[in-house]
């Protein structure tokens, strides 16, 4: 997800990720990010069985290439990778405040009440538009050490990992933007075709 935004998160602190690393931008990031209509981001990804150190270093790349490229989340099928993986961190100014790791994740349950925000995407630079989502959500998920956890979330962390969630089925925020006419002239505006957005 691209830090397109403001907005407040409530996580509990033992939802952290153990794994740290830097989150200075490198000049070459270990993975490529695929951007829109590329049909890699419309392939579904696969539950991870095993949680190993692959899994971990994989984590770890995808943290890299994020920070690299200034977002804020990211999902394992944007760097070509169909696999059911997302790494998070609203704090990127914070090197002390670890990211978070989710691995099989899964919304239990949503709320009734929607909140419209505007929302980006690592892998449709400089788009913008506004998508209604859930205000807050109940999570299960696996961290990176395989063990199962549970969480609430709501304000952009809600909305962000509901945006990456979206990766896993193939789906990208521009598939919920209600306003067509104003979605295919930014998608026009960056380079992008409007052919490439689906339906949902």
């Amino acid at each position: 997800m691209a830090r397109s935004f403001a907005g407040l998160a409530r996580n509990a602190e033992k939802n952290k990720a153990s794994i740290a690393i830097s989150k200075e931008p490198l000049e070459n990031p270990p993975l490529e990010i695929h951007t829109l209509g590329n049909q890699v981001l419309r392939q579904p990804a696969r539950r991870i069985s095993k949680v190993d150190d692959s899994i971990r270093e994989l984590a770890k790349d995808m943290l890299r290439s994020m920070y690299s490229a200034k977002g804020i989340g990211l999902a394992a099928p944007q760097v070509g990778v169909h696999k059911q993986l997302l790494v998070i961190d609203l704090d990127l100014e914070n090197p002390a405040n670890p990211p978070l790791i989710l691995i099989n994740p899964e919304i239990v349950s949503s709320s009734a009440s929607l909140e419209t925000y505007e929302e980006g995407c690592l892998s449709i630079p400089e788009v913008y538009m506004d998508v209604i989502r859930p205000a807050s959500i109940k999570l299960s998920f696996r961290d990176e050490m395989g063990r199962p956890k549970k969480m609430n979330a709501d304000g952009l962390m809600a909305r962000c990992i509901q945006h990456e969630i979206d990766h896993l089925n193939g789906v990208l925020f521009v598939d919920r933007v209600s306003n067509q006419e104003d979605l295919n002239m930014a998608l026009k505006e960056h380079g992008f075709r409007s052919e490439d957005v689906c339906s949902i």
